[in-house]
């Protein structure tokens, strides 16, 4: 005990008074310490990954709420008020359940009443379409899933602006059918699909899917394009939920118009 006590003092000494081991000494410490503080950096970050995760959902979500509501103005005092009145607001949700075996699937989220999900709001992903909220309750809410041979969605071609229904017809998870494109409207295999913004449930551009075959119907007038689509809705489980804040004036107008 007292070699080591002696060796101690020895060594402290040696290492202060002569600047070649000091350096040696700090420099061997530093990379010991540095090393013992990189892996509980690393330990920390993997067990944050799920908080860290939902701050990228929820920037996503702004993200993707200035994208659908720019404003392509060229005057130069012109100010984004995205913070402020825009027209759309996105709201994140996970999905708790999923079908897409059967021909009417559905989507379960975690999110209801509660945090402003309402019946007929759009759901996208980071892909792209997904469905239309269809029931809710105080914490949930049901999709009605774009691989439901009962959704009827607008959706046009992206290089023109020739829409037609988005429907399925509840063969593949994988493809949806674009249907009452007229057949003067220019279709090439591999153009893209977008919805057209012609309802107040979902803006214009949303991706859709990519043209994958086509054929006219049995009157020659209008194309049944097959659509393969953007998201894998065998696998979703972030989503964004639209909201037209101003659903409510546009119906209104459109009901006292066709009441006069």
């Amino acid at each position: 005990m007292l070699f080591l006590l002696l060796f101690s003092i020895s060594l402290t000494f040696t290492i202060q008074t002569h600047s070649y081991h000091k350096s040696k000494f700090i420099n061997s410490a530093n990379f010991l310490t540095g090393g013992v503080y990189n892996s509980i950096s690393n330990i920390n970050r993997y067990f944050d990954l799920e908080y860290q995760n939902k701050i990228l959902i929820e920037e996503n979500s702004k993200l993707k709420s200035i994208l659908y509501n720019k404003k392509n103005k060229k005057d130069s005092s012109y100010i984004d008020n995205v913070s402020f009145n825009h027209p759309y607001k996105f709201t994140t949700a996970s999905v708790l359940k999923n079908s897409y075996s059967s021909s009417k699937n559905v989507l379960l989220l975690n999110k209801g009443i509660f945090k402003g999900i309402k019946e007929d709001l759009g759901v996208i992903s980071s892909k792209g379409i997904v469905g239309i909220i269809d029931n809710t309750s105080k914490k949930y809410a049901t999709v009605i899933s774009v691989l439901n041979t009962t959704s009827k969605i607008s959706a046009q071609l992206k290089k023109t602006n020739h829409f037609g229904t988005l429907t399925w017809n509840g063969l593949s998870p994988y493809f949806t059918q674009l249907i009452d494109i007229p057949k003067i409207a220019p279709v090439k295999v591999g153009d893209t699909i977008i919805t057209s913004g012609r309802s107040s449930i979902f803006p214009k551009g949303v991706p859709v899917g990519i043209v994958h075959d086509f054929k006219l119907d049995a009157a020659e007038n209008y194309y049944e394009i097959n659509i393969k689509l953007f998201n894998d809705m065998t696998n979703i489980e972030h989503v964004y939920v639209i909201e037209n804040v101003d659903v409510n004036e546009i119906t209104n107008l459109l009901k006292s118009s066709t009441n006069e």
